[in-house]
């Protein structure tokens, strides 16, 4: 039988101060209220973290509930309390054992605390919420009225706090020591495996939280930005492309750069060269009350008239801040021609831009009069 639970409050080791969560749960609530819902079922990882520290295993799910007044429930897996109790300030959750249905409890939960006949707000596009769960609470809460609350925690969270920009300005430090770890590895006869293992191990000891801290491919592989790392040992005229991707109290820094093996072409080169002039200028210009459409036009066509590419289908930007499994980036805002929206202070960004196998991107904070380049290796093509 699933049961409360009181937290030890001195174990814990918060990524943020108590305030902050609060904070946070009490612009939800303000959401909650314009939406005329007494309880919402919160069930993202990223959002969990948001609000309340905790960062589950996606294998068994583990909902919070909060009401519109009153302490917020954990629903949580009783194997997982030493970490519930090291991460979140929460102190009265409700264990589950492996062989109680996560549904069946959080429904019991609901019932029990009268809110059975409640007017419920879940997160319809929750990558936690399938639709046969989905059905299966609706099915054990008949009398509920069921509210969308999907995409109002995404949008509270594009405007980092000041706790949230110092975690992404070490997130920041630590990507680019990484990346510079797997560069000064790189070189003719090395596997590109080496390579990795530098930046995983930089990443880890100087403190990322994340297994998952690199993307890595060479030689005819390096246009697969998203590829498999390979087996390939690097030889004179091989691209190495790096992105470095390590996460700090689980908020992520990106940063990609090229390496060349060898003394690289005179047109690799001058590719190389316009990449980052393009990028330079788009950077130049990003500021609050700028047009998201207007940045993403001086890379995109900057580079398809530069004869870089034929074509350009992909985004030259999309939102950083927490990462949360499965998913492993966070499109919310995405710089793309068909998509407008305005840039504001204190939002954070991975912009990138990629041609003839080299790519190149950093961290953008946007500040109250331009923006800043949280990732600081130098913009260059690496000789190695």
């Amino acid at each position: 039988m699933a049961r409360a639970f009181e937290v030890e409050q001195s174990l814990h080791t918060l990524a943020f101060p108590k305030e902050e969560y609060l904070s946070r749960l009490a612009r939800v609530r303000q959401h909650m209220s314009e939406r005329r819902a007494d309880v919402l079922v919160v069930d993202m990882v990223e959002h969990l973290a948001y609000l309340f520290g905790y960062v589950p295993p996606a294998a068994i799910y583990q909902p919070a509930v909060i009401p519109l007044q009153g302490d917020p429930v954990l629903v949580a897996r009783a194997l997982d309390l030493p970490m519930l109790t090291e991460q979140s300030w929460v102190s009265n959750p409700v264990l589950f054992r492996d062989w109680e249905n996560p549904v069946e409890v959080l429904a019991k939960l609901l019932h029990d605390r009268g809110w059975g006949r409640s007017n419920l707000a879940f997160e319809l596009d929750s990558h936690f919420l399938p639709a046969g769960r989905f059905e299966a609470i609706q099915a054990a809460l008949p009398e509920a009225r069921f509210i969308d609350f999907s995409s109002v925690i995404r949008e509270l969270r594009l405007i980092k706090s000041a706790n949230e920009i110092k975690h992404l300005r070490r997130a920041s430090e630590i990507a680019d020591a990484a990346l510079m770890a797997a560069m000064d590895a790189a070189g003719e006869g090395v596997p590109e495996r080496e390579c990795a293992a530098a930046l995983y191990a930089t990443a880890l000891r100087i403190g990322a939280d994340n297994g998952r801290s690199a993307l890595m491919a060479s030689g005819a592989r390096s246009n697969s930005l998203h590829g498999r790392l390979g087996n390939n040992v690097l030889k004179k005229g091989d691209i190495l492309h790096v992105e470095s991707v390590p996460l700090y109290f689980g908020y992520g820094a990106r940063i990609m750069r090229s390496a060349i093996v060898g003394q690289p072409s005179g047109n690799l080169a001058e590719a190389g060269r316009k990449l980052i002039e393009i990028q330079d200028r788009q950077y130049e210009q990003m500021r609050p009350g700028v047009a998201s459409t207007a940045i993403d036009e001086i890379v995109r066509k900057g580079v398809l008239d530069a004869g870089l590419r034929e074509t350009y289908e992909n985004f030259t930007g999309y939102t950083l801040g927490y990462i949360g499994l499965p998913v492993t980036s966070d499109f919310t805002r995405a710089f793309l021609p068909s998509l407008e929206w305005v840039l504001e202070e204190d939002m954070v960004f991975h912009m990138y831009t990629s041609a003839q196998g080299l790519a190149f991107s950093d961290t953008i904070l946007i500040t109250a009069d331009g923006c800043e380049r949280l990732t600081r290796t130098a913009r260059q093509l690496f000789v190695r």
